[in-house]
């Protein structure tokens, strides 16, 4: 059986609460807390009462080549330094709920339905236990820590603060069940023995509390052979607390078993390396995406490594950073790779902004920033030179507008890393991504909201062709951008637009969009740009030429708007902003078929 992948059988549950309470059966540090609200418990121990099953445990046995940190169940108090022999990987919330209420001798830390912390010990009614109209659940009662019930004034209502008093009420402690033989010798003392109470406890041994004492557990055990992989996926598949395990959890386990933690090496990195406002387009970037990128850097190093010791092509190792790529990272490859990540990421936040991403609203794909990272990390200084930056640039550009990165993407990453950093020193095959983008013109047409990365690829675009307000003639530099007084608003005024009689998914796309500031827009209104421009130049205290000045740089002509000539205002902006993308793409953009010129 040992050799086997998993083995299955009932254990007592007497014997599964000892093992936690010495220290036998402890969690991995990945598991999340205990989080059981009291009306639950109550709910658990009604049914095992009842002989119900209670689910099956799934447990790993300890020992293994993957190690994990652990810690012991909530309330346990093992001997300093007791390594487990068994981890709960599911069933710790029912575990833990059983034996705090069931095994200590003290108040169960807990919560009520709101999620507020109380604590408090739970009761059973006996005389309810045996009253066939009775629920179980409704049989066990949650009193306060004082095991006083008081009402709003404080005055007593219930106290069982002593054991005669308990016998008294016929409440008997669940923390009791598993080993009733003194609570029994002093309720028959305290009713002297009466035959009627005597018969009481023995119907309530048999209907309650022998349930407990001979109760099974299903439990599954997985062998120490199982592959870190295979953990983490079986705790995703049967962890009834449907949360789903992150590779970071997992790592952070793994890694903490040698003393790192990589928890607080995160929020380091956060905290000290990207907290300065330069930084904001960073601010969405989560551990794992980080993990993504170290796991790269570190995969590709590998296979550049084994490249120059001559191995074969077709036995190199894989660039990766799927997730199996991730879990097999090991604490030497992350604290050998991590600082020069950090430092990518840095280094991509300058580029982004060099390109005019400067918020994450605005920023078309956050997951190329993962293989963007990965590759200013292991070019360093071969990507400084403006030659090398124009690939990057192009490189990025080709992503945005191929919308390249919106479906799987690990393979693109993998490929990415390898291609563009071989172009940047020097190859002269171009990137798979770049050679493989293609941007139709029809497609402006069909960007009418942020939601996709083209639109809010050409709102970049615009800033970064020196897009200026319209009434200040200011451009919309980063201190506006940040105050998010800026945003994308209609040429030609919808409300205009629609008594013309244009179609809304022509006048609604981004040729009909430009960024302006708040107050720029509500000058505008629902005028025909022929009034709005004469508006504009009033409120500026300016001439109308200095207005129109300002139009031409969000790639406009401002003769069209002064004729209020929706048509061809709409293909010629429509020709700019092609011309535009296709200049930083760095190839042609083809016509499509059929193509009317004309919305």
């Amino acid at each position: 059986m040992a050799d086997e992948a998993f083995s299955i059988d009932k254990r007592p549950l007497r014997d599964l609460l000892q093992q936690v309470e010495d220290g036998r059966a402890q969690l991995p540090e990945f598991q999340r807390g205990w989080v059981w609200p009291h009306p639950n418990i109550a709910s658990l121990l009604a049914s095992i009462s009842l002989g119900y099953p209670l689910g099956t445990l799934m447990t790993l046995r300890a020992g293994g080549d993957v190690r994990f940190k652990y810690r012991p169940i909530e309330g346990a108090t093992p001997p300093a330094g007791k390594e487990p022999e068994t981890l709960v990987l599911d069933g710790q919330q029912r575990l833990t709920s059983l034996f705090q209420s069931l095994k200590l001798d003290r108040a169960v830390a807990t919560q009520d339905t709101r999620k507020q912390p109380v604590s408090g010990w739970f009761y059973v009614d006996m005389r309810k236990v045996l009253d066939a109209y009775t629920d179980r659940e409704d049989a066990i009662r949650f009193l306060p820590a004082s095991r006083k019930v008081t009402n709003f004034r404080g005055e007593v209502l219930e106290d069982l603060s002593t054991r005669a008093k308990e016998y008294e009420a016929h409440l008997f402690p669940l923390n009791a069940v598993l080993d009733p033989d003194a609570w029994e010798d002093g309720f028959e003392e305290h009713w002297e023995y009466d035959k009627t109470k005597r018969q009481l406890w023995k119907d309530f041994d048999k209907a309650f509390i022998r349930p407990f004492v001979l109760y099974h557990v299903p439990v599954i055990e997985l062998g120490k052979a199982t592959e870190r992989q295979a953990v983490c996926q079986v705790f995703e598949k049967v962890n009834t607390g449907g949360v789903t395990l992150t590779v970071f959890e997992l790592l952070t386990a793994t890694y903490a078993a040698d003393e790192f933690d990589l928890r607080h090496h995160w929020e380091q990195v956060c905290r000290t390396s990207w907290q300065a406002p330069e930084y904001r387009i960073l601010r969405e970037v989560s551990n794992t995406d980080f993990l993504q990128a170290v796991t790269l850097l570190a995969t590709y190093q590998r296979r550049v490594a084994e490249a120059a010791r001559g191995t074969e092509e077709d036995r190199l190792p894989r660039v990766g950073c799927k997730r199996k790529d991730m879990l097999a990272l090991s604490l030497e490859d992350y604290e050998e790779y991590a600082p020069a990540v950090v430092e990518g990421f840095r280094k991509a936040a300058k580029f982004l902004h060099q390109q005019y991403f400067f918020d994450t609203r605005f920023l078309p794909y956050g997951t190329q920033l993962i293989p963007l990272a990965a590759i200013l990390a292991a070019t360093g200084e071969a990507a400084e030179p403006a030659g090398a930056r124009r690939k990057l640039a192009r490189w990025y550009w080709c992503g945005v507008f191929g919308e390249l990165y919106g479906g799987a993407t690990e393979t693109r990453f993998s490929q990415d890393l390898q291609d563009v950093v071989d172009w940047i020193r020097g190859a002269e095959q171009e990137p798979r991504t770049v050679t493989a983008a293609q941007f139709a013109p029809g497609r402006l047409l069909t960007l009418r909201t942020r939601q996709s990365a083209a639109y809010k690829g050409i709102y970049a675009l615009l800033l970064k062709a020196g897009a200026a307000d319209w009434r200040t003639g200011e451009p919309v530099k980063v201190t506006d951008y940040f105050d998010e007084a800026v945003d994308i608003h209609h040429i030609f005024p919808k409300a205009w637009c629609e008594k013309e009689g244009h179609r809304p998914d022509v006048y609604n796309s981004v040729v009909n969009k430009t960024p302006l500031t708040a107050r720029t827009n509500r000058i505008i209104g629902s005028q025909a740009p022929s009034s709005y421009l004469d508006r504009l130049a009033k409120s500026a205290e300016s001439t109308r030429p200095d207005v129109e000045a300002h139009v031409v740089t969000h790639l406009v002509r401002p003769d069209l708007m002064r004729a209020d000539d929706f048509g061809a205002f709409f293909d010629a902006r429509k020709a700019a902003l092609l011309a535009r993308v296709a200049e930083e793409m760095g190839k042609p953009i083809l016509a499509d078929a059929g193509e009317a010129d004309s919305p």
